[in-house]
């Protein structure tokens, strides 16, 4: 775990700087943390490594995840950015996030044997940008550009998609046919966000058509109502995730926009500032959709040395959505005889 090179000051010290008025206490959000398809995408390695042995390689990150990554990797997975590093032959296991038919081609190409981890929630997104572009439909991509699981669903039917990034490009839209236009979205978008740009996109282009069902991921959704709820209340609000994680990054837009008087994301606990809980009363806790439990228990003790040991958890939702493995994995584990983890999804795995 990264280290950081400084004294931290201690909870007397904090409390002397901007004392605090009233009780401390945690606001834990539920759901958070792992959903089902990044569950079933690191089992698919781990499962991976356990049958065929390492090493494995995994175009790009399995997950956004820092300690996923690093975790995977000391078991022996081998994460690469394109297929023509894999040695001619060998394994290699598409990301949670999804690739693009060129990139299936190019694993063709090279003889590589292949478990594709896309969560299908993402490879919905991928067969409804089929569809219609085979129905000649114009298609407006909401995503951030050069995201994986945007470059993926864009290379399905790149002719016919066009990304935008936000409200902030919508004048720039041209389409042929506005009413054989729809729109689809990457799944890990701000929701209000991502509905402000439909909103704006429809103020042009009034006969605009809706998905055939709701393109956000679940969790996402599920995870921003959570914070959406604890905001107002909460002084501080401290996401757990990585970087580049868009739905952590998002989580703490959406803190910040309703109410939340500072936010900040980590990766590690020992990334937190202890400076953050001058006179901060309530503390919210909340960590995106690829981020192991042993990571928030990891904030939470520090926060209970600083005297936040009160943790309520504020439930909005209930998560009990499971994946069957890649199909390709299914078939090793049958035929091994294994039936330890057939599914991902969460309640299902460890949180410690």
């Amino acid at each position: 775990m990264p280290t950081v090179p400084r004294r931290r000051r201690s909870p007397e010290e904090v409390q002397a700087a901007a004392p605090v008025t009233g009780p401390k206490k945690v606001l834990l959000a539920a759901p958070r943390g792992y959903c089902a398809g990044v569950d079933r995408a690191v089992i698919a390695v781990e499962k991976a490594l356990e049958h065929y042995g390492p090493p494995v390689y995994v175009r790009k990150q399995i997950v956004h995840n820092v300690h996923v990554v690093s975790s995977l990797e000391e078991q022996g997975a081998i994460f690469v950015e394109e297929t023509d590093e894999v040695p001619e032959g060998a394994l290699v296991i598409f990301s949670a996030h999804g690739v693009s038919p060129a990139v299936v081609q190019s694993a063709e190409d090279r003889g590589l044997r292949t478990i594709d981890a896309t969560c299908p929630l993402v490879t919905k997104v991928h067969k409804e940008a089929v569809r219609f572009a085979k129905e000649d439909y114009d298609i407006l991509l909401i995503g951030h550009e050069g995201h994986e699981e945007v470059e993926g669903t864009a290379g399905e039917a790149p002719e016919h998609i066009q990304i935008i990034n936000g409200p902030h490009e919508v004048d720039k839209v041209t389409v042929r046919y506005p009413e054989k236009t729809i729109w689809l979205s990457q799944t890990t978008l701000s929701v209000d966000e991502t509905m402000e740009t439909v909103r704006l996109l429809k103020d042009r282009f009034p006969t605009l058509q809706d998905p055939p069902s709701d393109d956000i991921c679940y969790a996402t959704t599920n995870r921003q109502v959570a914070i959406k709820k604890i905001a107002p209340q909460a002084d501080l609000v401290i996401v757990v995730g990585s970087a580049n994680s868009s739905n952590s990054v998002r989580l703490v837009e959406v803190a910040l926009e309703y109410g939340a008087k500072s936010s900040y994301r980590v990766d590690f606990a020992n990334e937190v500032d202890e400076s953050w809980f001058e006179g901060v009363a309530t503390v919210g806790v909340t960590s995106g959709a690829s981020v192991p439990e042993v990571l928030v228990k990891d904030v939470l003790r520090l926060l209970a040395d600083y005297g936040y040991g009160e943790v309520q958890e504020v439930v909005t939702a209930e998560e009990d959505l499971l994946f069957s493995l890649p199909k390709e994995l299914r078939a090793t584990l049958k035929k091994a005889g294994d039936v330890t983890r057939a599914l991902g999804g969460r309640g299902n795995r460890p949180t410690s």
